[in-house]
């Protein structure tokens, strides 16, 4: 059975977001590797093979707001659709002290086997999804408490954009105004990567976008996924309403 490198939730809600969720999901295809990476199960449950409990919110969020949410359907450690085609990182062989043994050597013939049977065909259903609509780019991830040898993050949700900040500068003062927690501008990560997903589908276009990271821990179960939306949404609405999108 073909591996499907995407889903599709709601192709048809026609509001005005769509949103993704790059790391959704921590699967190995059997195309790769025999569908191992080499790393025991504890690992692959970590945060360096999936964004734990961000497509639980990115759903909730689309339910929530009409919206197509267009997930991708393999762990960023086969490779990262949030990094453009040529980055080094595209392909990950170390992440948080993590070998990642199924990557360390890699015939450049494999690397174009990933990209073509995973990489393009979900950023193809994110520019199918998003054509002839004018619309919002919302990208959904998480973030882990705290990486090995680093001090805790005092963040519970950041707010991530790298050039257009017609959606980010509201919602920021929205949320700070209603959380009794900081809110994270571009925190804990700056909101670009050369030829990332929001290059290629919101950048360049010149659609209005914006990247929500929230904590790992306070996303792990559905009620907390659910939470997160219900809280998020209406702000999100309120931020684009004040940006006259």
């Amino acid at each position: 059975m073909t591996h499907a490198p995407f889903h599709i939730d709601g192709p048809d809600r026609d509001g005005p977001w769509v949103i993704t969720c790059d790391h959704a999901t921590n699967a190995v295809p059997d195309h790769v590797n025999g569908g191992t990476l080499g790393l025991p199960e504890a690992e692959m449950a970590r945060h360096i093979a999936v964004d734990i409990g961000a497509l639980g919110v990115a759903r909730a969020l689309g339910a929530a707001l009409n919206a197509p949410v267009v997930s991708a359907n393999f762990s960023r450690l086969v490779i990262d659709p949030n990094r453009g085609a040529d980055d080094p990182t595209l392909i990950p062989q170390l992440y948080d002290g993590t070998i990642i043994p199924g990557n360390r050597v890699l015939p450049a013939a494999e690397r174009q086997r990933r990209i073509d049977t995973l990489y393009a065909p979900y950023h193809d259903a994110i520019a199918r999804t998003a054509a002839g609509r004018d619309i919002c780019f919302l990208a959904m991830h998480s973030f882990t408490p705290q990486l090995k040898s680093r001090p805790p993050r005092p963040w519970e949700i950041g707010v991530l954009s790298a050039q257009d900040r017609r959606i980010a500068d509201p919602l920021i003062a929205s949320l700070a105004a209603a959380l009794d927690t900081p809110v994270g501008d571009n925190a804990p990560y700056a909101g670009f990567f050369p030829g990332d997903a929001m290059t290629q589908h919101a950048h360049a276009p010149g659609r209005p976008n914006v990247i929500l990271e929230l904590r790992q821990d306070l996303i792990e179960d559905a009620a907390g996924q659910r939470h997160w939306a219900q809280l998020l949404a209406p702000h999100l609405e309120a931020a684009r309403n004040q940006a006259n999108l």
